[in-house]
């Protein structure tokens, strides 16, 4: 009981303590640097990209792409210095975000651009919340952590049903694993039990047995 109030302890602090992710990328001058982060169904994903340069009169501009676990288009936004895509997720997997450089950039090197990437309980804006609801505090925080809480149970949810499908995955390729050595085996005792009988004829036929 005391290990899984430790778990529990652990996954909410775990949960708190990563409400959203600022990545760094340098994108090259040729070339696209892509990001990824694996995303169960129905969860809302809000982010926000700038491009970083020291020359404000000339800042260059990128090209950004979101793309879905099954190749559709969720963001896509050419010669921008900044965007954001938000968006709620209807298909779990890897959702991939990728940016280039496009032709206007008058530097001609590398591009420093940051990505303020938040999804589940990170997403959400608690001021509009405690605005609507005229919560403050001690109560604010307090559906901060039901909200913790809850993204920890479907987390606990997804990953028992992924642990369900790899399992299963597990099985059923043991179990053709072990068809296919008995069709092996099969194939073996037939080749040589037909070797024996070719033998057999041949020294017949020469009449050595």
């Amino acid at each position: 009981m005391r290990s899984a109030c430790s778990w529990l302890w652990i996954l909410l602090f775990l949960v708190l303590l990563r409400p959203g992710q600022s990545i760094w990328l340098t994108l090259p001058s040729t070339g696209t640097k892509c990001v990824s982060e694996e995303i169960q169904n129905n969860v809302v994903v809000l982010a926000d990209y700038v491009v970083i340069s020291d020359d404000h009169s000339h800042s260059p501009t990128i090209s950004a792409k979101v793309t879905s676990p099954y190749g559709n288009n969720l963001h896509l936004r050419e010669n921008a210095t900044h965007g954001q895509f938000a968006f709620t997720t209807h298909e779990a997997g890897n959702y991939l975000a990728c940016f280039w450089i496009d032709g206007h950039n008058p530097g001609g090197g590398s591009v420093s651009v940051n990505l303020d990437w938040k999804t589940g309980i990170g997403a959400k804006d608690w001021d509009s919340v405690a605005r609507k609801e005229k919560i403050e505090g001690l109560e604010l925080e307090l559906r901060k952590l039901e909200g913790a809480v809850e993204a920890i149970h479907e987390n606990l949810l997804f990953l028992k049903s992924r642990e369900a499908e790899m399992r299963t995955v597990s099985e059923k390729t043991n179990t053709r694993v072990a068809w296919f050595s008995i069709m092996s085996l099969g194939v073996c005792i037939a080749v040589s039990s037909l070797q024996l009988w070719h033998l057999k004829r041949f020294f017949q036929k020469k009449k050595l047995i």
